[in-house]
């Protein structure tokens, strides 16, 4: 039996491309992952742009919080081996006010809503993968982005890499940290280019490997 992987994330997740429209399957990180994972694994994409960990939206419209899609979202794929989480970068918006250590909170709470309603095909809970996204561009103030997330998004996107390894622990979850890896565009301060995509995907590809081996 293939191995199932669920990929539950943002724009960043679903391949928001900073010209506009969506990245091929050969560039996305999910399905470039599943490639270079091989036949043996199936990887699902569940990825929304302006997707939080737990807020609706007031201004982008409803459906946006992770905490309630996620468990029906991870029911109807189950079962899972391992469920990716990245999210993080929507919560950086001036309107919610996050710090690092609460939109960790909105993470946790993420964990917690994957364990009660995933499982695999014993009937477990599955692995999970918490990904640090990656932090937005040191020049988002010179960005159209710049009146949504404002400038203390730029220092908070750095400590949470930090913050969330924290709760990986804490949680006793795997963690990934996609800063190294998922280089993000200057044009718009917050998408990954297609050369963040792939890298991201080959980062992921050995740390699945790793935790399914």
């Amino acid at each position: 039996m293939k191995k199932r992987i669920l990929c539950f994330g943002d724009s960043n997740t679903w391949g928001y491309m900073t010209s506009g429209g969506r990245f091929d399957e050969e560039t996305r990180w999910p399905m470039r992952l599943e490639k270079l994972l091989g036949p043996e694994y199936t990887v699902i994409e569940e990825g929304f742009n302006g997707r939080t960990c737990v807020f609706d939206d007031p201004i982008e419209g409803g459906y946006k919080s992770g905490l309630t899609y996620l468990p029906p979202c991870v029911m109807s794929h189950s079962p899972l081996d391992l469920v990716i989480l990245m999210l993080g970068t929507n919560d950086l918006k001036k309107r919610f006010g996050m710090t690092a250590f609460t939109i960790g909170g909105g993470v946790t709470a993420l964990v917690k809503a994957a364990r009660l309603h995933a499982m695999n095909a014993e009937g477990l809970p599955p692995k999970i993968l918490i990904v640090a996204p990656p932090p937005v561009a040191e020049n988002m103030m010179e960005t159209r982005h710049a009146p949504i997330f404002g400038e203390d998004s730029i220092a908070v996107s750095r400590e949470l890499g930090p913050e969330l390894r924290r709760v990986a622990k804490l949680m006793r979850c795997e963690f990934l940290d996609a800063a190294p890896y998922g280089e993000v565009s200057r044009a718009d301060a917050v998408h990954m280019t297609r050369e963040g995509h792939l890298r991201l995907a080959k980062a992921l590809c050995e740390k699945v490997l790793e935790i399914l081996k």
